[in-house]
């Protein structure tokens, strides 16, 4: 199966030259394992401000998100769009864009039958972010991701992108590797988006809490 028809994808407009690519569970919204309940979508705290930051420097808005619920069986990949609908209608109070989704649905110890493999979109794989920077016209190295889990990192520094981890607990495995080092960890989402506004090129390696050893 290509690339192309291996993830989902919700393409708004026509991409600019930067962009912040952004995690959704854990991320943007509170993880609530599989939901798809629209109301149960909350943002978390500061990402209003946060995007909005973001976008007022230029930054393309992307969510990529893995969403193995669907290769399990938990719910049915046209549920996405609601989960799509319901982010994009709590960001507009903002005036914020999102300027494209991409889902990855497939996880190896899947039960549907279009969906239960190894792909190169499921995170840390760096799939969805490569499409994107191919379809939007994208520069990587004017790019960042932004992420609660390595694996987030990982997928972002694998496509040439800087990246932010957000320290807020959910990484409980920190699995070592050479690409889940991240260019800085914030402790909040704002905290996040405040230090890329800072610091639009590759510096130093920076961090407001102390990365936990690999």
């Amino acid at each position: 199966m290509s690339l192309a028809s291996c993830v989902v994808r919700y393409i708004c407009t026509m991409a600019k030259r930067k962009a912040v690519f952004l995690d959704k569970d854990g991320t943007l919204i509170p993880d609530i394992p599989y939901n798809v309940n629209p109301g149960l979508i909350t943002l978390q705290d500061g990402v209003i401000e946060g995007l909005q930051m973001l976008q007022e420097q230029g930054y393309v808005l992307i969510v990529i998100s893995n969403q193995a619920g669907v290769a399990r069986g938990y719910f049915p990949i046209a549920d996405l769009e609601k989960v799509k609908q319901k982010i994009d209608l709590l960001l507009s109070a903002g005036g914020i864009k999102i300027e494209a989704y991409y889902f990855c649905p497939h996880h190896p110890d899947g039960r549907i039958a279009e969906f239960p493999h190894a792909c190169e979109c499921r995170k840390p794989r760096p799939g969805m972010i490569l499409q994107a920077l191919k379809e939007l016209d994208i520069d990587a190295g004017s790019s960042w991701m932004i992420g609660d889990i390595l694996n987030d990192v990982e997928a972002g520094n694998r496509a040439g992108c800087s990246t932010v981890l957000i320290g807020n607990g959910n990484e409980t495995e920190w699995v070592p590797g050479i690409y889940r080092t991240p260019k800085y960890t914030a402790s909040d989402f704002l905290g996040a988006a405040r230090f890329i506004v800072n610091n639009p090129h590759e510096i130093n390696e920076l961090n407001d809490r102390k990365l936990a050893p690999l």
